[in-house]
């Protein structure tokens, strides 16, 4: 590992103070040390958020639920607002990393974590290229790259198996840097990078994750699956989220949120709109789960993620049927 200037400040004023282009954000820790310790990146700065009053918050009133960035996933987990008027962001809480990881890793940091493609983890890259400028995932072994999303010149996947029953809920994510606060969805937060230059992630220079917002999810019927190889810690193949609101036995409204399978989160309004006015039964579960991969392309040996995926988007909308996360 590299030599490196170490900073603790105890506002995020100071914090966005200190940060420069080639400084980097400390919380949890879980994905940053590992990337600085293979040399994939070498900040020369790491600004510890540890030390700032009001990260660490969990608070509920009528306009919804507000999360620190600092919280941890364990934390999380845990609170009872989320297990009782979240249940699917409960859900896959627990499912995601490991027990370890959960107790360290942050809510920002999962939101903020760099993509587990083994081209960029190996210091290739995050738009991986030859001599002569073509992909290395189109040309090498592309099995857990992008479906969806995948025009080029970025296939890694979006990592966070949280982030999509976040967007599921509609939330929203507060940044603060040198020009003060402001607020978007969560969805738009993230990016296809388009040159090695860019980011997946909306964060402008300086800038830093002070909290994500959730509206109230009352009435909402939720669902969950996530496909894996093993049933022990292990990157997903594809994961669904699904928020429903019903009006009877019909959908009013629908959000279907896929991860793993693109280098966003991917929202289908496809699947929403296969939803729209129908019950939901193993028909429109289909249906929603075809019209969901209706864009998708096979990398070339990749292909399987495709199935993997309708069957995740499928089951994901009879568990919310069922009315559980």
């Amino acid at each position: 590992m590299r030599p490196f200037e170490y900073a603790s400040p105890r506002t995020k004023e100071q914090a966005v103070a200190l940060l420069s282009a080639n400084s980097a954000i400390l919380a949890g820790g879980t994905d940053l040390l590992a990337l600085m310790k293979d040399e994939v990146v070498t900040p020369h700065r790491l600004v510890n958020l540890k030390s700032i009053d009001g990260l660490r918050a969990v608070h509920s009133d009528a306009k919804g639920t507000g999360i620190g960035a600092l919280v941890t996933l364990d934390d999380l987990s845990q609170h009872p607002v989320i297990a009782r008027a979240y249940p699917l962001l409960h859900e896959a809480l627990n499912e995601a990393a490991s027990p370890q990881v959960r107790n360290l890793a942050t809510l920002g940091g999962n939101i903020c974590q760099r993509p587990r493609c083994w081209y960029f983890r190996n210091g290739m890259g995050l738009l991986p290229k030859d001599d002569k400028g073509e992909s290395l995932v189109l040309k090498g072994d592309n099995r857990y790259h992008a479906i969806l999303g995948n025009d080029g010149p970025a296939y890694f996947v979006s990592p966070s198996t949280i982030v999509p029953t976040l967007v599921a809920y509609g939330a929203r994510i507060h940044l603060f840097g040198p020009k003060g606060s402001r607020e978007i969805e969560l969805e738009k937060f993230f990016r296809i990078p388009k040159s090695e230059q860019e980011r997946e992630h909306d964060l402008a220079p300086n800038e830093i994750i002070t909290d994500v917002m959730i509206p109230p999810a009352d009435g909402a019927k939720t669902g969950y699956y996530e496909v894996r190889q093993k049933e022990a810690f292990d990157w997903p193949l594809a994961t669904c989220a699904v928020v429903l609101q019903m009006n009877g036995n019909s959908v009013r409204s629908a959000r279907v949120v896929l991860g793993s399978v693109a280098p966003i989160p991917w929202l289908s309004k496809e699947a929403a709109d296969a939803l729209i006015g129908k019950p939901v039964n193993e028909q429109t579960a289909m249906a929603a789960a075809n019209a969901a991969l209706a864009p998708a392309k096979s990398l070339g040996k990749n292909k399987y993620k495709i199935t993997v995926a309708k069957a995740a988007v499928k089951r994901a909308v009879l568990n919310a049927a069922k009315g559980g996360a």
